[in-house]
């Protein structure tokens, strides 16, 4: 028996594989050419937690990959059978630049402008606008909120609401799973390939919903997959780091592939899980949660170069 293939399901695959394609190409030539750039100057250099020496390239590398990813999904959704996508391209273009953005502020700063002590997590930065010392930190949560205000307003407007408040609440959800996604992306960037891998596990089954309506987020989840595998050989193998450019971008990606789910149940639970997972890093060392359990600590630990 012929198997009964969904009007438009081939022009999707193909436009999730494009996508995929496109965003790995542009990290990884992003990647080589920082790499051939800023080999005398080494101003991308950092140490990781090994003491080994790593490029940031291959994160800047991501932020490009993943918005290649975004600016290419308008035209792959251009398409009879697909909802028209625009809205949607420009809200992962916004999300994710606005979050590469403020990362690469961050990265480059290096704590200059946290005061005498280090400032880490929320509370650290906010603590330190107390005192008086605008954070780099603090410019990200306003950079990357910003961007991802205005991509869940866009998000916001390609479904159908029975009234302007639902419109509204719709928005202000999706902005909260983009912002809290990037930020929980950068959170896990403690271990080499801990937050390409996150990214992976979070996006590859949204590829499995064929429904039309559910384009957008496929070619979005396509899109920081491919990401992510341009940067894994570099980062498990300690070459390069994401740093908050790359995971405060794929973050953002990721973010809004759920965010532009059709289900609204996913989409609030995407929401809580984010936001909750954020504050609760406050509290919780997730290395030691992660290290802590065999399961989490096997799929963290493949891969990955010997100490």
């Amino acid at each position: 028996m012929t198997p009964i293939v969904p009007p438009g399901s081939a022009a999707t695959a193909r436009s999730a594989v494009v996508a995929s394609l496109a965003s790995a190409l542009a990290a990884a030539a992003a990647s080589a050419a920082l790499g051939r750039a800023d080999r005398r100057e080494r101003r991308l250099e950092r140490t990781n937690f090994h003491g080994r020496a790593v490029s940031l390239r291959g994160g800047v590398g991501v932020a490009v990959g993943a918005t290649a990813a975004g600016a290419c999904s308008e035209r792959l959704l251009r398409r009879p059978t697909e909802p028209v996508g625009a809205n949607a391209a420009i809200a992962a273009v916004t999300a994710v630049t606005a979050a590469g953005a403020a990362g690469l502020i961050d990265d480059l700063d290096a704590g200059a402008h946290d005061g005498g002590t280090p400032a880490k997590g929320l509370k650290g930065h906010l603590t330190a606008l107390r005192r008086g010392h605008l954070t780099t930190g603090v410019l990200k949560v306003a950079i990357i909120g910003g961007g991802a205000l205005v991509a869940g307003g866009l998000l916001a407007t390609t479904r159908k609401h029975a009234d302007t408040a639902q419109a509204v609440a719709d928005a202000a959800n999706s902005a909260v799973v983009i912002a809290s996604w990037a930020n929980l992306h950068n959170l896990l960037d403690l271990r080499p390939g801990r937050a390409l891998k996150a990214a992976v596990l979070a996006s590859a089954p949204l590829l499995a919903d064929e429904r039309r309506e559910a384009a957008s987020s496929r070619v979005f989840a396509a899109g920081a997959l491919g990401a992510a595998a341009a940067a894994l050989p570099g980062d498990l193998g300690e070459v390069t780091m994401l740093g908050d450019t790359g995971a405060n971008a794929l973050g953002a990606l990721v973010g809004t592939a759920l965010a532009a789910h059709p289900s609204r149940t996913l989409r609030v639970v995407a929401a809580i899980t984010g936001t909750g997972l954020v504050l609760a890093s406050e509290k919780v060392s997730f290395t030691r949660v992660i290290e802590g359990n065999r399961i989490l600590s096997a799929v963290d630990r493949i891969g990955r170069r010997a100490p």
